[in-house]
């Protein structure tokens, strides 16, 4: 929507997206037949009209012709790559934010063949560019990581270093000279498409769009100014550039994404299937402002011009929103690469200021009785079969909460044997898995965090 938005405002028409999905095809098979045309359809008060996108020229599937995307990331008329692929998508390890080697699909690329992770493509991609001389271009991580420009040029660079010492070189000095790495935060929620979505924006374009998107009417884009090759306007279609996109991704992740996640854990711990469902219990909103303001503002610097309380309460008005439908089991997916970055920041952070991370607790309490009481196959994380293998057979507040915090992919060690912390966590995990109903562990929740 940002380029093409842009397009249309700046007269600059000469921008189009090749969109490539990874381990499923489905948007691909989606938007093949309609020639990269879909719909955005806004809910919630001043949505905009549903409208038709088109700067999407291409889609490709990149798990069934990895060449292909090869071949159009070394194009001399790319000149700039994005990513939306989630934060386990980028292969790395959370602890030491470096590509993680021991990985079987990386191991794969990096041995040869048709690339099948994303680093695996952008590598390769930018290899074939170096050698065929098709010019600069800029890298663009658009998903929920701290420093994600950083951490993208990381990975990508790791990947170079462990080909064979003749390639690697090579692609280390272009790659030096040629591909910047801007870091960027992206805010809108876009909660997965339903049959009933599809059937509203059939009744309202007069057509069938198996592609519709969904979205709430908040947007937001801030970039760094860092681009090798040229870019389309977005500031023309209210894109941010800022020098501070740090500040705002902290925001993001330690306000909203936290926030996110408690939520859904909280749901998923007292049967209820959407954030809506989940913001509109009084206690559970509570916590939720209680860790924002308490404990998350105080632990970030925030970018300039933003109000913190204001942020905080126009969160929780977003999430209220019952047009979206954002399920709680979609966003507790991952959390093992979720908690890491949106909820121990902050708990680290209150610790260090000689204060308790109550909230920030409860939420990562919750999550640990979420892991601990989904069966392995139900469990929707990368890491599910190693936290079940963590988890001692007999699982209560005593034996759940050590264990996990002895997983170190998610818990640093120091923050995993902090005493205040540890009894934090078997508070709240015994709360939340107190026998008896639903009802009751709602009820045993709410008097607690109103007690609080």
């Amino acid at each position: 929507m940002f380029t093409e938005d842009a397009m249309l405002a700046s007269g600059d028409l000469e921008w189009g997206i090749v969109g490539v999905t990874q381990r499923s095809d489905t948007v691909a098979r989606q938007l093949a037949p309609q020639h990269g045309l879909f719909s955005v359809a806004e809910r919630g008060e001043v949505a905009a009209p549903v409208r038709v996108v088109s700067s999407i020229v291409e889609a490709i599937s990149g798990r069934d012709n990895p060449q292909l995307v090869v071949d159009r990331l070394a194009a001399p008329a790319t000149r700039i790559v994005t990513l939306t692929i989630t934060e386990k998508g980028y292969r790395f390890d959370p602890q030491t934010r470096t590509l993680d080697l021991a990985d079987p699909d990386v191991q794969a690329d990096v041995a040869g063949g048709g690339p099948r992770t994303a680093v695996g493509q952008i590598a390769r991609g930018l290899q074939q560019r170096s050698r065929t001389g098709a010019g600069p271009i800029t890298v663009v991580s658009c998903d929920n990581l701290p420093g994600n420009g950083e951490l993208t040029a990381t990975i990508v660079r790791n990947f170079a270093a462990a080909l064979p010492e003749a390639e690697s070189d090579d692609l280390l000095a272009w790659l030096a000279g040629n591909a910047t790495f801007p870091s960027t935060m992206v805010d809108r929620m876009v909660p997965a498409t339903t049959e009933g979505d599809l059937a509203a924006v059939e009744r309202e374009l007069g057509l069938r769009d198996e592609a519709a998107v969904v979205a709430e009417p908040f947007k937001q884009w801030v970039i760094e100014d860092n681009f090798a090759a040229g870019r389309p306007r977005w500031e023309d279609a209210g894109a941010l550039f800022s020098t501070d996109v740090a500040a705002w991704e902290a925001a993001k992740l330690r306000l909203l994404n936290a926030s996110h996640s408690m939520l859904a854990y909280l749901g998923l711990a007292t049967g209820k299937g959407s954030i809506s469902d989940a913001v509109a219990v009084d206690a559970f909103r509570t916590a939720c402002r209680r860790m924002m303001i308490d404990e998350a503002l105080p632990s970030i610097t925030l970018p300039a011009g933003l109000d913190g309380e204001q942020y905080c309460e126009e969160v929780l008005r977003r999430f209220a929103n019952p047009a979206l439908g954002h399920t709680t089991a979609k966003v507790g997916s991952d959390g093992s690469q979720k908690i890491g970055l949106r909820l121990l920041g902050t708990v680290r952070g209150t610790l260090d200021a000689g204060r308790e991370p109550k909230w920030a607790a409860l939420a990562v309490a919750a999550w640990m009785h979420h892991v601990a009481n989904t069966p392995e196959a139900d469990l929707n994380d990368p890491l599910a079969p190693e936290l079940q293998a963590a988890l001692p057979e007999t699982r209560s507040a005593d034996t759940v909460v050590p264990a996990l915090l002895g997983f170190r992919p998610v818990v640093e060690p120091g923050l995993g044997v902090n005493e205040r912390f540890r009894d934090l966590l078997l508070h709240w995990y015994r709360i939340i898995d107190t026998n008896g109903t639903i009802d009751d562990r709602l009820a045993g929740l709410g008097n607690e965090i109103n007690h609080g």
